[in-house]
């Protein structure tokens, strides 16, 4: 009988990339098995447990609501400023758990890798689903918080969501991909995008307000790079559905038609970096 070597892309077209889908459906109950222990190992011996989740978070959000909204200022003209920050917080926050915790899944799972086959993509696609856990326990926080300050989100921005979260998923994933696969033989590829995700956060409106750049650039092009980066438009299309008091604010033109163009691009950049994955994992037992 033929053998196929592992991870092996065998022609072009569609095969390739059905073929790949089916073998991880195939094994869709070991992937929600290491997605569970994934999310154990995090909080094992832990009295508060998943509580923790919320930890980071809302220190973040004292911190930023405190020290840029109070002390520096930042909080002026950004109406219910605590939700705005939580708002980012919960998106990006989402971002960097895919992002960083995707990168280092591979050596992390380094034993299973060595001793049993499985498709290596359910290693990262773990720390995905570990990551949406914690991002749905903040999001929880989130609508209660909303309902507190008596603005629930109950209106048609709602819908921006949904490209919202897509367009976080799309691109952490690409990038859990791609770099979890070169950080099998470059180990310090994960050093650096924990600092290129903590460069992402600043670079994208969380603690800051669209409105401000906008205003404060006079180059009419780099407010246009700035706003077409995909994670300011996850922010922006995140805050249009949960930071009520921000709908009277300015918002860029065609968001929504932004967000869709973004999210298309991200799905080819998605394919691209799954492709080389697969073209790099055939080696990872012996790099590990």
């Amino acid at each position: 009988m033929p053998m196929d070597s592992v991870g092996a892309v065998s022609g072009g077209g569609i095969r390739s990339i059905v073929k790949p889908v089916r073998d991880l459906i195939a094994h869709r109950e070991m992937l929600g098995l290491l997605t569970k222990r994934d999310l154990k190992a995090r909080y094992k011996d832990s009295v508060l447990g998943f509580l923790w989740v919320l930890a980071r978070p809302l220190m973040q959000l004292a911190i930023y609501f405190i020290v840029l909204g109070n002390f520096l200022g930042a909080a002026r003209g950004i109406p219910d400023f605590a939700i705005f920050i939580f708002t980012g917080l919960t998106m990006m926050g989402l971002f960097q758990e895919i992002a960083v915790g995707g990168t280092g899944s591979i050596i992390a799972n380094s034993g299973l890798v060595k001793k049993v086959y499985v498709p290596r993509e359910v290693f990262p696609l773990a720390s995905t689903g570990a990551a949406l856990f914690n991002f749905l326990v903040q999001l929880v926080i989130l609508i209660i918080a909303t309902i507190l300050v008596g603005k629930p989100p109950l209106h048609v921005g709602l819908l921006y969501a949904i490209p919202a979260l897509a367009l976080v998923l799309v691109y952490g994933l690409a990038f859990a991909l791609f770099f979890s696969a070169v950080n099998v033989y470059l180990r310090d590829m994960q050093y650096l995008v924990e600092v290129a995700t903590m460069l992402l956060f600043w670079a994208s409106p969380v603690v800051y307000s669209w409105q401000t750049v906008s205003q404060m650039v006079q180059t009419k092009w780099l407010v246009e790079v700035y706003t077409d980066n995909p994670l300011t438009l996850a922010v922006l299309g995140f805050q249009r559905a949960f930071w009520v008091a921000g709908d009277e604010s300015a918002w860029p033109g065609d968001l929504l038609l932004r967000m869709l163009v973004a999210l298309v691009i991200g799905a080819v950049l998605l394919i691209a970096s799954h492709r080389l994955f697969l073209r790099l994992q055939g080696n990872f037992a012996q790099e590990l």
